[in-house]
């Protein structure tokens, strides 16, 4: 169905409104207009989450200067059904702007993600098997980390310069071993994915995995990139307030 609320023309995937789910659009109007700060609450089981990404992804379309939205969860869990229930609200939108003639380019490039720990994201088996969040955070910048590129990169060049002993069988795979590990999906990322354009959409994290898994890329630093274009970021509490 399609609404307006106070001039604002919201497209709310459902085919019926609860009268709180009206006076909460009308809130977050007057929030957003005066550019302050709001405190709304609703009763359990009224459609909070929806009413919000309603509103704010049809306030975005006639004030296109408001251009990130940052939802915060407190789980994982919540993060991931926030992101479907976007993708609904999207898709809603966009098949009744087509329907209306007023569907554009710019439109169709909306893009949001999540984003999540490296634990949750990673595809690096010794990060995604850590036993806890400080774990995999250390494993990762144990082989991510710049100064230990640049130490794997010297080693590296150390030995491409070093003569081998021909009395000496040497395995070509251990020519220039280096005590430095790093991680190649990380390193495809910084040759590929760094100033890669991502297609637009909206990106669950197992669409993310998916996504980058298929490129050879980092799925934790692509959904970090992504961030920095995206207009609707959802993300633990605890990203706001590191």
């Amino acid at each position: 169905m399609r609404v307006f609320v106070d001039g604002v023309p919201v497209y709310f995937p459902y085919a019926y409104m609860y009268p709180e789910q009206y006076v909460y659009m009308c809130e977050l109007k007057r929030a957003l207009d005066a550019r302050g700060h709001c405190v709304l609450e609703m009763p359990t089981g009224t459609g909070k989450t929806v009413t919000l990404l309603s509103f704010i992804c049809s306030y975005q379309l006639i004030r296109p200067e408001v251009s990130k939205l940052i939802y915060c969860t407190r789980t994982v869990g919540e993060m991931d059904k926030v992101l479907q229930e976007l993708k609904r609200v999207l898709q809603y939108r966009n098949e009744q702007l087509q329907a209306e003639n007023a569907l554009t380019e710019n439109i169709q490039k909306m893009m949001a993600v999540g984003l999540t720990t490296r634990r949750n994201l990673c595809l690096h088996p010794a990060v995604k098997n850590a036993e806890s969040r400080e774990e995999a955070d250390a494993t990762c910048r144990s082989m991510t980390a710049s100064w230990v590129r640049a130490h794997y990169s010297k080693e590296q060049e150390q030995a491409a310069h070093t003569p081998v002993e021909s009395s000496n069988a040497v395995d070509i795979e251990d020519l220039g071993n280096s005590s430095s590990k790093l991680c190649g999906f990380y390193e495809n990322f910084e040759k590929d994915g760094r100033d890669a354009i991502l297609p637009s959409g909206v990106y669950t994290l197992d669409s993310m995995i998916e996504f980058s898994k298929e490129k050879g890329w980092c799925p934790y630093y692509t959904a970090r990139h992504a961030i920095n274009i995206a207009n609707i970021i959802v993300y633990n509490y605890q990203y706001l307030i590191d």
